[in-house]
């Protein structure tokens, strides 16, 4: 089979050699530089370098019109990428998701239609535009989120304390959100909704042909919001109730994710799940990782073996036969700016804990990242915890988060170049 992977996510987070058979297919990479860099120097495949100064779509084009060739499967593993895998696909005829259902699982206006018109729960929404066409008026009257349609790790969301609140940062163009206030471009692609009280909830697994496989459900400690301001953020593993394994299942067939991998937001509102968003991809920080260490299943292997037509039911592993209840955490260092790490204070009574699995921290002296990441050797600290309960590592999870604190320094300065 001729495969061809908009490469995006790095190598060693997916793993490709473990769902693909690269002597057994011709598999294609294409990407920018840094991503082909993860590849495995020994690994049997080609490699295409884009210049990545327009969309893949638009750069996969340039390189077929110039080198035509056929493929059986284009796929993508990267949640921005999907969709330009999908504009291919339609392109070349192959099989796969379509442009409609991608759309579907990237939008969140589009998703929570669907699902409200399942007759699951979502929170109340407006497109912005029709927020402000209406003057502010809207079916709630308390705190008022602001999002973007297909954003990610809660970059530009803001939380207002009220509707009218939210109607005059946007009227006055100081939402915060520099693509609203600079010149209103970003309207369109925003929309507020209102905030649903309750512990944020995550699930995550396999489906194939609409079937869901395997799912395992975990709760945040923190939010994205709050971990995008500079605070900790986790989640830990409880056990997942009949009830809600059936509202996963409704809300993934609302929004027609049929094949691969998923990750599903859900705020619980007393006993009631209300739908938050969902993505047909894995989740992120150490999910991937925290799942296989509870069911055997590693989520991204079995969903390129669905993606390039292998079923894989009835093949799945069997969960270890002594459950652990596993979580991750992460600890942001983006919101420092330009600086350097120098070390965490109270964390060694973690760093060494039994309970402990994996702990990644950065050296000292390294550069603390630029931007939002979860990623384990990119942000302060990651890592995974196991103990004997839900509420055990829940806990755990609170101390790690309450005795941390990051020392940094100011990044040296660059001398000016001499004239």
């Amino acid at each position: 089979m001729r495969i061809l992977v908009l490469h995006r996510v790095p190598y060693p987070k997916i793993a490709y050699h473990r769902g693909i058979d690269h002597d057994q297919h011709e598999v294609t990479y294409f990407g920018r530089r840094a991503a082909l860099d993860t590849l495995p120097e020994d690994l049997r495949c080609e490699r295409v370098e884009r210049p990545g100064t327009r969309a893949p779509y638009d750069e996969a084009r340039e390189w077929l019109d110039a080198d035509p060739r056929g493929f059986d499967r284009v796929i993508s593993m990267s949640e921005y990428e999907l969709l330009d895998a999908a504009r291919l696909r339609a392109d070349l005829g192959i099989e796969g998701a379509s442009v409609e259902q991608v759309e579907l699982a990237r939008d969140k206006v589009l998703m929570k239609r669907a699902v409200d018109a399942a007759g699951l729960r979502v929170p109340r929404f407006l497109p912005v535009e029709e927020f402000l066409a209406a003057g502010g008026a809207s079916p709630w009257t308390g705190r008022t989120v602001l999002k973007p349609h297909r954003g990610a790790s809660s970059v530009d969301v803001v939380v207002f304390d009220s509707a009218a609140e939210a109607h005059a940062a946007l009227a006055g163009r100081r939402s915060g959100v520099p693509s609203i206030d600079e010149d209103g471009r970003g309207l369109p692609e925003h929309e507020v909704e209102e905030f649903v009280e309750g512990p944020i909830l995550h699930f995550d697994g396999l489906v194939e042909r609409g079937t869901v496989l395997t799912v395992g459900a975990s709760e945040y400690v923190g939010t994205c919001l709050q971990y995008a301001q500079g605070v900790p953020m986790g989640s830990f593993q409880f056990a997942l109730t009949d009830e809600l394994r059936d509202w996963v299942s409704a809300a993934l067939a609302a929004v027609r994710i049929e094949d691969g991998s998923f990750h599903l937001e859900a705020i619980l509102d007393g006993a009631d799940p209300v739908f938050l968003e969902v993505g047909n991809r894995v989740g992120g920080a150490d999910v991937v990782d925290t799942f296989e260490l509870a069911t055997g299943v590693h989520l991204p292997s079995f969903e390129l073996r669905v993606l390039i037509g292998e079923s894989v039911v009835g093949t799945l592993p069997e969960a270890p036969a002594e459950r652990s209840w596993y979580g991750w955490f992460v600890h942001p260092g983006h919101h420092l700016g330009a600086g350097v790490f120098e070390r965490f204070d109270g964390a060694e009574p973690f760093r060494s804990a039994p309970e402990t699995v994996t702990w990644h921290e950065l050296p000292a002296g390294a550069a603390l990242p630029d931007h939002i990441t979860y990623g384990a050797h990119e942000t302060a600290l990651a890592g995974i915890v196991g103990t004997n309960s839900p509420e055990e590592t829940r806990s755990w999870l609170t101390r790690l988060f309450a005795s941390l604190t990051l020392r940094s320094s100011a990044a040296p300065r660059v001398p000016d170049p001499v004239a």
